[in-house]
């Protein structure tokens, strides 16, 4: 053999063996790819941000801390935009393009129903952070797991609030023509109805809708004495603008948490934003481990404080860190068996999925009542966790500058 084929069998030798000890790049870059949904343009924008937000700030911590498996997490955001067509695309899109192993996120609960169906008929694990609709954990699918309490369970903190405290005898219930929406007014005319309260008027608007003032004319009229609203954040300060501008006075303005609890409300409410009242499903004075870090590093970073849809967010990302830990593999069925076998205390609380009434799957929680007071969320029931004082009975005339 020649000595130019000697030296060139020597070199195709020495690249062999350096191909099995050295990875190539796309070996070395590998990650574990998570898609996460999240309305991040459109009117839930202000929603799908804070989400966003939150989610990067734990990723960034988890990474930080070593990753998972010694691989890297990675998260893979799709805009929904807010619209079922457009989340069912993006939701085959992670499937089928970017090979996730499992899916996080979900906002909207008319958008969430549509990706879910999506994520089961293709065997892919998702974990929901806030999609609320009772119905999306209701069809059986053995996929799909909800960390967030369902929205028939939303007003469960403030039906002891009504009860021990306003008394109320009548109520007005005005919602979103949205699968939250109706399904929030719907659940709340059963507190009212558990409670003994007499609902005067339930009545729907559309999306995007901006005149209040003829249904806000009805209520004023039958002067109940709660105002319940299930609306996102520009209806939900649009409706309470308008009452002002009627001088439309309830013994008291409810929220159904969603747009009220937003920092952005104050903003766009203005004065007709203090003293309303909200169910919330979480807190940052609330004694749960980190609460309270991960509000003041999110206010330090984004110049914005966060509330429950953050900590959902925050929350699901380290479920999800704990899955991937815990899977046998990185297969669909192991990472469902994970999410399953979940047992873990969370910022936003503890975290078991169970099956109970209609529901598999299903994260249950405790709710709470809020109160917007000069500019600051403050949790005010129950008395035991409150953070503040209610304010009740309410001058509204008063408080709004007349």
């Amino acid at each position: 053999m020649s000595k130019r084929w000697k030296y060139l069998l020597h070199f195709l030798v020495a690249v062999s063996i350096l191909a099995l000890v050295v990875p190539t790049a796309a070996q070395a870059a590998e990650t574990i790819k998570v898609g996460i949904v999240l309305p991040l343009s459109g009117p839930l924008e202000d929603f799908g941000s804070m989400e966003k937000h939150s989610f990067d700030m734990a990723l960034q911590e988890i990474n930080g801390g070593g990753g998972i498996k010694g691989k890297m997490l990675e998260f893979i955001y799709v805009d929904d935009k807010g619209e079922p067509e457009v989340g069912r695309s993006a939701v085959q899109k992670l499937i089928n393009e970017d090979h996730v192993v499992m899916l996080g996120g979900g906002f909207s609960s008319s958008v969430t129903y549509v990706t879910a169906d999506v994520a089961q008929q293709n065997r892919v694990p998702f974990l929901i952070n806030t999609a609320s609709a009772d119905k999306i954990t209701e069809q059986g699918w053995d996929y799909i797991f909800r960390l967030n309490p369902p929205v028939s369970e939303y007003t469960s903190g403030l039906e002891s609030f009504l009860a021990k405290v306003v008394k109320p005898k009548t109520a007005a219930v005005i919602h979103e023509n949205s699968m939250y929406g109706k399904k929030a007014a719907e659940f709340f005319q059963k507190s009212c109805n558990k409670l003994g309260i007499d609902v005067l008027l339930v009545e729907g608007y559309e999306h995007g809708a901006e005149d209040f003032k003829p249904v806000l004319t009805k209520v004023k009229q039958l002067n109940p004495d709660i105002l319940f609203m299930a609306s996102y954040l520009m209806d939900g300060s649009a409706l309470m603008i308008q009452a002002r501008e009627l001088k439309l006075t309830p013994r008291l303005f409810l929220g159904g948490a969603v747009g009220f609890t937003m920092p952005e409300f104050v903003q766009y409410a203005g004065i007709a934003s203090d003293k309303i009242m909200t169910a919330t499903l979480w807190h940052q004075a609330l004694p749960l481990p980190g609460a309270m870090a991960y509000f003041q590093a999110f206010a330090a970073k984004y110049n914005r404080a966060p509330e429950y849809h953050g900590a959902e967010a925050y929350a699901a990302a380290y479920v999800i860190k704990d899955v991937l830990q815990r899977t046998a593999s990185f297969e669909s069925d192991d990472i469902k068996k994970a999410l399953s076998d979940t047992n873990l205390t969370t910022l936003f609380g503890p975290v078991k999925f169970t099956s109970y009434d209609k529901k598999t799957n299903q994260n249950k929680l405790t709710t709470y009542v809020v109160q917007w007071q000069f500019s600051r969320l403050k949790l005010i029931w129950p008395k035991n966790l409150a953070n503040a004082d209610y304010v009740f009975p309410i001058d509204w005339l008063s408080e709004w500058g007349f």
